[in-house]
């Protein structure tokens, strides 16, 4: 039709980008009951990482081990719903398909009806280029992105732990030095997730203002229910009620060891600068940021 601007490639789209062990998970976990809200089976498919920083992170043998470990042989044949292997098949046939590039990420998309957003949750978002972020607005009828940040020390001490956790390593931990600790967290894989500030900027000289939502994590914590209402009128879909069992519910929780006393030094010179180049950017951090102990017990 003259004067009607053509499709986008992506159509609508909602990312959300924030740091590892800063509330992701659990946004992923309550919003995906979203009906406006439509997610692969994949919570992290981390596409936009892989063209824009390294190709090597949907490469064959990736997608291959994924499919095989969480797709093709977790179900009970006894207990499955036989429509949902077959749907989750149909996915992985799509997500092993190749080339991987714009029109693999779209298809991996089949927008039930009703559904506005394609949604993709990727904390490897947070360390895309800032150039990248106009190109992938282009290619969206309506991009919206959201970035959570959560008390730097109690972030980065909730991090390490989950990483030896899940890598088998957490006996180390125990034994460690401050020095070995500080030696791991600083690890590029770690510490890059800490600099709350650079992603900001990032993201800030990329996308328009009606595009970003930063949010913390304590206030999610604090008011759950408030921040999804905010979420809602940022994404401007229709508010729904979320059942209290899921918004209540703990995700993704890192093994209860206390952090030792040594911690917050180590990061303590980091933390305040990175304080400041959060508020730099406009944003008043949560009060017991201030504080290393005051955000409620270690998670």
């Amino acid at each position: 039709m003259a004067g009607q601007a053509p499709p986008t490639l992506f159509g609508p789209l909602f990312l959300s980008v924030g740091a590892m062990k800063a509330g992701t998970t659990w946004l992923y976990s309550v919003l995906e009951r979203h009906p406006q809200l439509h997610f692969t089976p994949e919570k992290e498919l981390h596409y936009f990482y892989h063209r824009y920083v390294d190709d090597r992170q949907l490469a064959d043998p990736v997608r291959l081990r994924l499919a095989k470990e969480r797709y093709l042989e977790k179900f009970d044949p006894d207990r499955a719903n036989p429509e949902r292997v077959r749907h989750n098949l149909h996915w992985v046939a799509a997500y092993l398909s190749r080339p991987v590039d714009d029109l693999w990420y779209r298809g991996l998309f089949t927008r039930p009806p009703g559904a506005l957003y394609a949604c993709d949750f990727s904390n490897l978002y947070a360390h895309l280029p800032q150039e990248a972020w106009p190109r992938i607005r282009a290619s969206s009828d309506r991009l919206r992105v959201i970035y959570t940040m959560r008390h730097p020390v109690r972030r980065l001490w909730s991090h390490v732990k989950f990483h030896l956790q899940i890598t088998g390593q957490l006996e180390r931990l125990r034994d460690w030095t401050p020095q070995q600790v500080d030696t791991f967290l600083r690890r590029d894989f770690i510490w890059s997730n800490a600099e709350y500030g650079a992603a900001l900027r990032r993201l800030r000289a990329g996308l328009p203002e009606d595009s970003l939502m930063p949010l913390f994590y304590e206030d999610i914590r604090n008011d759950p229910r408030g921040v999804l209402r905010r979420i809602e009128r940022f994404l401007g879909v229709d508010p729904i009620d979320y059942p209290e069992a899921q918004v209540n519910r703990q995700v993704n929780a890192s093994a209860a060891i206390p952090m030792p006393d040594f911690f917050s030094d180590l990061v303590a010179e980091d933390v305040a600068r990175i304080t400041s180049e959060v508020e730099a950017c406009g944003l008043q951090v949560p009060a017991s940021w201030r504080d290393t102990v005051a955000a409620g017990p270690p998670r």
